[in-house]
């Protein structure tokens, strides 16, 4: 199906997909096809997202305030044979955690975003900075003189943290989704939507602190009094900074400022996951590229089978890689919609279903854009 742009069909598909959605259905067809490649996607990304979290966490934990952390990569365990694999690139593409990191710490919101800009957080910092530098006077000189300069590390290891403790949630989310298909209590896309969703209400309220150990004492960064928690804190700055807005990739649009290429306003982006074209994966400067790279080595067997039947076999594997992976994104994105529902979506309040409807408009404007009519039209 060929969707026009005017005015009439939007609002025609728009309506048609909130009625999807109030039915119970997902922004994602649900055929056979979709949910092998939903699920096997989902588990290689599982596998991934642990080593990304776990490299996060231990860049937040050990490398912070170093000005040129060499080793970040290693996970602590440096030696001949991994540096040879490191120099080979036989390895997990950490790259790709950190643009993450970036794009979310650049774009922020929710109360991480919000506290790092606050007195408390410039009064801990210089805590950490001073126990750290005690015995080092040209570091005390550099913050003295320069004293936003060693917070903004701070800020970014607040960064790395939270979206490692974000990402430990949603691998075993992810990893736990694939067991339960391979036992059989996954059957359709709507399963994959609910077992998600699931994960994400489980898990709403787990805390997000930050403290590092200098010299066998602790120092707290983000503390648990802050009231810091998964779903408004990392998770939707996550979807809003990764799903929608993300960063224009070099070599495809012009950072020339006369260009126009590049809107003047953050919020105008829609270089997210879930607007992506998959045909440019694989050329260089396109940072998901890393991330396809990464998941291809743990495809399971059964979705690698559907990618040998394409005519391209695996020539083409990471374009097929991303667009399953951007599939399963919908998904993710029908979870957190219903998650954030005023109200929920089956409700026969007339009063409450006017609240969602208005809500679901509103995220099914934004999307209208993106590759959502595509994906189901494969």
């Amino acid at each position: 199906m060929v969707i026009s742009a005017n005015k009439s069909t939007r609002s025609q598909v728009i309506e048609e997909y909130i009625n999807r959605l109030e039915s119970g259905e997902a922004l994602l067809n649900d055929t056979p096809q979709n949910l092998v490649e939903v699920v096997g996607i989902l588990k290689s990304y599982g596998v991934v997202l642990d080593a990304y979290s776990v490299n996060l966490c231990y860049i937040a934990n050990t490398q912070f305030l170093r000005l040129f952390p060499v080793w970040k990569y290693f996970n602590g365990e440096v030696t001949f044979k991994r540096l040879l694999r490191n120099l080979w690139h036989d390895r997990i593409n950490y790259e790709y955690a950190e643009y993450c990191m970036k794009s979310m710490f650049w774009h922020g919101g929710g109360g991480l975003d919000a506290y790092l800009d606050t007195p408390e957080f410039a009064a801990a910092a210089d805590r950490v900075i001073k126990a750290k530098f005690k015995y080092n006077p040209l570091m005390l000189g550099l913050h003295k003189v320069f004293p936003d300069f060693l917070p903004e590390l701070l800020r970014q290891m607040s960064y790395y943290s939270g979206l490692g403790q974000f990402w430990r949630v949603m691998s075993d989310i992810f990893l736990d989704l694939s067991d339960r298909y391979d036992r059989g209590e996954i059957k359709s896309i709507p399963d994959v939507v609910q077992h998600i969703l699931d994960g994400l209400v489980k898990d709403a309220a787990r805390p997000i602190t930050y403290k590092v150990t200098i010299r066998g004492e602790e120092y707290e960064v983000l503390p648990k009094s802050l009231g810091l928690t998964f779903l408004p804190d990392t998770a939707v700055p996550y979807v809003e900074a990764i799903f929608f807005r993300g960063t224009p990739f070099h070599g495809t649009v012009s950072y020339n400022a006369q260009a126009y290429q590049i809107p003047y306003d953050q919020s105008a982006f829609n270089y997210g996951a879930l607007y992506a074209d998959p045909l440019p994966i694989g050329g260089a400067g396109i940072p998901p590229t890393l991330l396809m790279q990464d998941m291809r080595h743990f495809i399971p067997d059964y979705l690698m089978d559907i990618y040998h039947q394409g005519i391209r076999g695996e020539g083409d594997l990471r374009i097929k890689i991303c667009e399953s992976f951007q599939k399963s994104m919908f998904c993710v994105t029908t979870a957190a919609v219903k998650g954030l529902a005023p109200h929920p979506l089956d409700t026969s309040d007339p009063e409450q279903q006017a609240a969602n409807r208005k809500y679901l408009k509103g995220w099914l404007k934004r999307l209208f854009e993106s590759q959502m009519l595509t994906v189901n039209q494969n």
